[in-house]
């Protein structure tokens, strides 16, 4: 059973294997949990696509 979230949504998807590969490095690197990382670049994406998105740092 899944755990109930506030303030998030599972999401299921696929990357190519290097991104994979690289998104555990920088996680191992940083300490960063993964889910924050795709979050910060999702947030990029959009930015870069000119989308307004609520609570962006």
């Amino acid at each position: 059973m899944k755990t109930k979230l506030k303030n998030r949504q599972y999401f299921s998807s696929t990357l190519r294997n290097d991104l994979v590969s690289e998104l555990d490095q920088l996680h191992k690197d940083t300490g960063i949990p993964k889910s924050k990382l795709l979050d910060q670049a999702v947030e990029l994406l959009l930015k870069h696509h000119q989308r307004r998105i609520k609570g962006c740092y």
